[in-house]
């Protein structure tokens, strides 16, 4: 069958093409591809082409498709699996396989399955592992951002604290303790924070930095500081770039404490090493943000780390427990993951956008591989009704819908794209 998607043949270069997707397998489920939310992975995974862990190495000659966070529905199941699937029910994919060892991944790693394409051909090795499965939800783009969103919850999981009485760790944040998200008024950071609010055990205080007053206020504006004071917590936002001692001004929030668990979601050494001199005694520090550079160093204090039990660990994408967890808080509304999109377009425009992925830190890129429609800011629906002369009418539906639900995107407004374009290409 015909298929469009954008592949990646080597370093820096994308080509949305079409190509025959081959017959399945019998062990193998074709997917019909809705929706896509874009990371930062993928420009990483561009900028540093075949060079990269989960690149192919004949990735000139054998393209992958790009794209992990994927969601639509069941178009073709290979004998195999034909008990467990269902043609046309939705699905949920993990993309963070980890089988036998290997780093392939879709998204990465195939030739055939990727996000941004219209149709994607799972292989065996995800059935196995249990990494697809049905999703209940009503929209698509919760089902693409249960995976980014994993990943924070898996950030979370990995937290640990010590116990010098019998040397058991502790997982998790430490409950009534001091958290801080350091870099974090991008679009995962915004996961992070509701992610904190939505927790039984959560900490008493949340701190967010940055250094862009326009992403703290949007982020104060999307999760605000009142609705963390419903839920127990004492929530600031601060622009460090601001402040003539940072440190100082960090720990005054915390008494002189410290933080007992700092995330630091921006690869910036300075970062890393204010997030090591705010750890608390037994306090965890994770570097969530992944460095495109392999010899990525900083500094930190290993007389604090013997003395004061500080430690430090790393910790990237999420397991299958986290997914799930994920989508059950989307479902019991406990958690708006559409906080984290500030974007959407179509397959015709993800070749232009990867590229200049950077320039978005701000929020998601939610991408539709079923349609064609240029990149659209949600803020500029409303300016696009009156000034795009194709999309006029489209863009006001959009804003309409929603405005309604607090300038966020929503199931409603991701039906009437779909019903609006689908049918016409």
């Amino acid at each position: 069958m015909k298929n469009k998607a954008v592949r990646l043949y080597g370093k820096n270069d994308l080509r949305l093409e079409e190509f025959e997707l081959p017959a399945i397998k019998d062990d193998e489920v074709l997917v019909k591809i809705i929706s896509d939310s874009i990371c930062m992975s993928t420009y990483k995974l561009l900028i540093q082409g075949q060079a990269h862990k989960r690149a192919p190495e004949n990735l000139a000659t054998h393209p992958v498709i790009i794209g992990h966070e994927f969601a639509g529905e069941i178009a073709q199941i290979g004998s195999k699996w034909r008990d467990q699937f269902e043609v046309g029910e939705r699905f949920v994919q993990q993309p963070a396989l980890n089988y036998h060892g290997s780093l392939a991944s879709p998204g990465y790693s195939y030739e055939f399955c990727g996000g941004s394409s219209q149709y994607a051909i799972m292989p065996p090795e995800v059935m196995e592992l249990g990494c697809l499965y049905r999703y209940d939800g009503d929209a698509y783009y919760e089902s693409s951002l249960s995976e980014p969103f994993c990943c924070v919850v898996g950030g979370y999981n990995a937290m640990y604290h010590t116990n010098k009485q019998n040397y058991q760790h502790s997982q998790g944040v430490r409950p009534e303790g001091n958290l801080i998200i350091l870099g974090g008024a991008g679009p995962m950071g915004f996961g992070a924070i509701e992610y904190a609010l939505a927790l039984k055990n959560r900490p008493k205080r949340v701190v967010v930095t940055d250094i862009d007053d326009a992403r703290l206020a949007r982020a104060e504006q999307l999760i605000p500081i009142a609705k963390a004071r419903q839920a127990g917590v004492d929530l600031h936002y601060v622009n460090t770039s601001d402040l003539s001692d940072q440190y100082q001004y960090l720990m005054n929030l915390t008494d002189q404490h410290g933080y007992d668990d700092v995330f630091v979601y921006a690869p910036v050494k300075e970062l890393a090493e204010m997030g090591d001199r705010l750890l608390a005694f037994d306090g965890c520090l994770n570097f969530f943000a992944g460095p495109s550079d392999p010899n990525w160093k900083s500094e930190i204090n290993l007389y604090n780390c013997h003395y004061l039990s500080t430690h430090i660990m790393g910790s990237t994408g999420g397991n299958i427990d986290d997914q799930k967890e994920s989508v059950q808080l989307f479902a019991e509304h406990k958690i708006n993951p559409a906080v984290m999109i500030s974007h959407i377009c179509g397959l015709d425009s993800i070749p232009e956008v990867i590229p200049n992925l950077p320039k978005y830190s701000a929020g998601k890129i939610l991408t539709y591989p079923a349609v064609n429609f240029p990149l659209s800011a949600i803020n500029d629906f409303e300016y696009l009704s009156t000034t795009d002369t194709i999309y006029a009418d489209l863009y006001q539906s959009l804003h309409q819908s929603c405005f309604e639900h607090q300038g966020l995107w929503n199931a409603e407004a991701e039906q009437i794209l779909l019903d609006a374009l689908v049918k016409d290409q």
